[in-house]
């Protein structure tokens, strides 16, 4: 996984011109602001730091840590401003719980925001 470029976004966007976007589902936290001005959003993962899938092709997403993320967006001034935020939680009981259920894989990444 990577960064989209500029061009790439762009052209996801086609004639999009709402000024805030929130996205969803790589649980990377990350916040961009495009050449035109648009915010788009997307907090990362309040439970799963990380994750592998086959789907539409393999790949395997860490984002580095246990924490859980949200983010707050707000405007001031006509302008949309986000706050990426992560916070500490009782990882390890969700760890232990995802162990006892048989996802050795999703205990992993919820101790360490890392895949086996």
């Amino acid at each position: 996984m990577r960064m989209a470029t500029a061009a790439e976004i762009r052209s996801r966007l086609g004639e999009q011109s709402a000024e805030l976007i929130a996205c969803a589902h790589t649980h990377i936290p990350r916040s961009i602001r495009t050449i035109n001005g648009q915010l788009i959003v997307n907090p990362g993962s309040v439970g799963l730091p990380a994750y592998e899938d086959s789907q539409p092709f393999y790949h395997q997403v860490e984002n580095g840590s246990p924490d859980a993320r949200y983010a707050i967006v707000e405007q001031q001034k006509n302008n949309w401003q986000s706050l990426l935020i992560s916070v500490a939680y009782k990882h390890k009981a969700m760890a232990k719980l995802a162990q006892a259920r048989g996802r050795a894989d999703w205990s992993s990444a919820l101790m360490s925001g890392y895949m086996p």
